[in-house]
């Protein structure tokens, strides 16, 4: 599994569709959810992304923006002045026991058509299962926009009105929908960061390095070396190293244990195989080998962490 994926499959839409809203101004709304992230694809119209920092980003027809939420809410205006003006006010809010969101209506936000100059978006927000997806929040900004293609966004809100019908397979439809959007949003995120992409992401692009991560990555608990990396990659052991730490901006090995540590984070906090069993996993031929690299790299015992983290 490739690095992204891996990262992604601790951040899914279960059951986490929120509406394809139809909003006549003056409106905002208000993210209630603290969503790890947040995603508005706006089919028509727009508004502007109100953070909880002051920051503000605007955002119209075709852009889909990704935002990092957590404890602080954020909000999406058709104005930022109309925020303290009359207007109507929405908030979504649908990963409580007793949130009423479906399909059909949430808050006052109707499916369907609106009037000429009225903003049409579709909002989905995202689930994390335990701590995996940590690392790829590290990765991104508060908030991301991508302009999409107007076919694109013809094809969202097709999708999203045949879901709306509440037909069968309905929610899975639109989960996957979410799932694969936001995947599409972030590759072509990170392809358009160039240098500010992380390492892990301009590493699949090189053709020198590509095959070697992913030989690590599809068998992290291999005995890797730099040498048998080089022989995946089909360069020389020195000009692979070389390569890799330019690219990477660190040394092979360095890499190397890093997404060994993430992992055995992961698995310290979100499974109860014991430190044998992690060690085993991400690579280490025993527990106390396992124990010292881990404390060196991230300040706590393996016990330890996973008592804090629990």
């Amino acid at each position: 599994m490739d690095p992204l994926s891996s990262l992604l499959s601790g951040i899914r839409a279960e059951g986490s569709v929120v509406t394809h809203a139809v909003l006549t101004a003056p409106w905002s709304i208000t993210f209630a959810d603290a969503a790890p992230l947040t995603m508005i694809s706006v089919l028509r119209g727009g508004g502007t992304l109100l953070l909880s920092d002051g920051t503000e980003r605007a955002i119209g027809p075709g852009d889909t923006a990704v935002v990092q939420g957590g404890p602080a809410r954020f909000r999406l205006a058709d104005e930022p002045a109309t925020v303290h003006l009359p207007h109507t006010a929405y908030e979504i809010n649908c990963f409580t026991a007793d949130a009423a969101c479906t399909g059909q209506e949430l808050d006052g936000i109707h499916w369907g058509s609106g009037p000429e100059g009225a903003t049409a978006l579709i909002v989905g927000a995202y689930r994390a299962s335990g701590h995996r997806h940590e690392r790829l929040l590290r990765a991104l900004p508060p908030v991301l926009v991508i302009a999409e293609d107007a076919e694109v966004c013809t094809w969202l809100e097709n999708a999203a009105a045949d879901a709306a019908r509440l037909s069968a397979g309905s929610q899975a439809l639109m989960d996957r929908l979410l799932d694969w959007a936001l995947v599409c949003t972030l590759r072509s995120w990170f392809d358009r960061a160039g240098a500010d992409a992380p390492g892990w992401y301009r590493g699949l692009a090189d053709p020198v390095l590509a095959p070697a991560l992913h030989a690590f990555h599809g068998r992290p608990a291999a005995s890797w070396t730099v040498a048998s990396l080089a022989a995946h990659a089909g360069v020389s052991r020195a000009l692979f190293a070389r390569r890799f730490t330019k690219v990477m901006g660190r040394p092979p090995l360095t890499y190397l244990t890093e997404c060994r540590m993430d992992d055995a984070e992961a698995l310290l906090a979100d499974t109860d195989l014991s430190i044998a069993q992690i060690a085993k996993t991400v690579g280490y031929a025993d527990a106390f080998g396992f124990s010292t690299a881990f404390k060196r790299h991230k300040g706590l015992s393996p016990s330890a962490f996973r008592t804090t983290a629990a």
